[in-house]
């Protein structure tokens, strides 16, 4: 490994990903240190190199785009990968036999992985239990050498970001070193960062607010208006909650960046993929054909598939997400599923065991 050791303030930093999210925190990680970024496009890393387009983008010149994920490792002690949940455990396999316990990973994937047996699939019926459910970190732990690891979440919109508009996120870990390493590494004069240490709550924060946005998308589609956004964002972050505990989330981190504030944006933007998704839907087009056109992944749509298994399992019910599963897997239109929940016996605002222990 590279002797530059992470005290020194301009150590190189790897990010891997070179998508929108990637390039967002890449472009944040080069203003303070050299930035080595994996993509696996050759073609992308030559443009990044040369011209700093990466498919419109325009990247900070301390970033160097490389295929080599070695490279990576051997020049980087701290590591950012910025993946879809899709790739992120094969990508951290290959990422392993070039770690040591001198890395540190703070990802920034807000998905979370499920390893089925082999020709299982999520279907309506289907019943997982939620301790087969990993989040990104337990997947760096479960793959690699690595302890000392953490996690971005809040409302961070790539585009934004990119455009150099001010935003926060949150920087969980279960190591203060991490955080502050983090903090230093990422804070910008117009990006804050928060720290806290409740990592499996932040994570899987920012993981549930996507199903929302999904719904939040269809509302915007039917053309109904803020009194139904601000019912749907205060009922979602109870089911949120809900959810979330099951998992091992503390009800508290749904109150922070990651969560509320996290739903906010994503519930209200049209830069989000997930609620694209969910306005598309409303507009009549069908799930297949929105997936098919988009150039990266609304992982809400595989969030939503788990979430339902997992109720499933427990017995429990959740209402959204049941709704938002049958509008776009099942036959509800998403005007049948507003019907529906418009209906649903709700008779409590807030369940005060949601916060015991809190």
């Amino acid at each position: 490994m590279n002797s530059t050791k992470l005290s020194e303030d301009k150590a190189p930093v790897g990010v891997l990903g070179a998508g929108s999210f990637g390039s967002a925190i890449g472009n944040l990680l080069a203003e303070n240190q050299h930035v080595y970024m994996l993509t696996r496009s050759q073609d992308v890393a030559d443009a990044i190199n040369a011209t700093r387009d990466n498919r419109g983008r325009i990247m900070h010149q301390n970033i160097t785009a490389t295929t080599s994920i070695k490279d990576v490792a051997d020049k980087c002690s701290l590591i950012y990968p910025i993946l879809p949940s899709a790739v992120f455990r094969e990508t951290i396999k290959t990422l392993a036999p070039h770690l040591t316990p001198e890395h540190i990973l703070i990802h920034g994937t807000k998905g979370v992985d499920v390893q089925l047996p082999e020709g299982d699939v999520l279907t309506a019926e289907y019943k997982l239990n939620p301790l087969k459910v990993n989040t990104m970190s337990e997947v760096i732990l479960q793959e690699t050498i690595v302890r000392r690891v953490g996690c971005l979440a809040g409302p961070n919109l790539a585009g934004e970001i990119l455009n150099g508009q001010p935003a926060a996120t949150v920087l969980a870990s279960r190591f203060e070193e991490v955080i502050k390493i983090g903090q230093r590494t990422l804070r910008t004069p117009r990006f804050q960062v928060y720290g806290s240490d409740d990592l499996t709550g932040v994570e899987i924060a920012g993981v549930l607010k996507n199903v929302i946005a999904l719904a939040a998308g269809a509302l915007n589609g039917l053309g109904y208006g803020e009194n139904a956004k601000s019912l749907l964002i205060s009922r979602g972050l109870v089911e949120m909650i809900h959810v979330g505990k099951y998992l091992g989330g503390d009800a508290l981190a749904f109150l922070g960046l990651a969560g509320i504030g996290d739903l906010i944006a994503t519930c209200s933007s049209s830069k989000s993929r997930n609620y694209t998704v969910g306005y598309r839907i409303a507009k009549g087009e069908t799930l297949t054909a929105i997936l098919a056109d988009m150039e990266e992944v609304a992982e809400g749509i595989n969030t939503l598939r788990i979430s339902r298994a997992m109720a499933n399992y427990l017995g429990f019910r959740a209402p959204l997400t049941e709704t938002i599963y049958e509008v776009l897997y099942g036959d509800k239109t998403a005007e049948e599923g507003l019907d529906y929940l418009m209906k649903f016996p709700f008779y409590v605002d807030i369940d005060k065991t949601m916060f015991d222990g809190a």
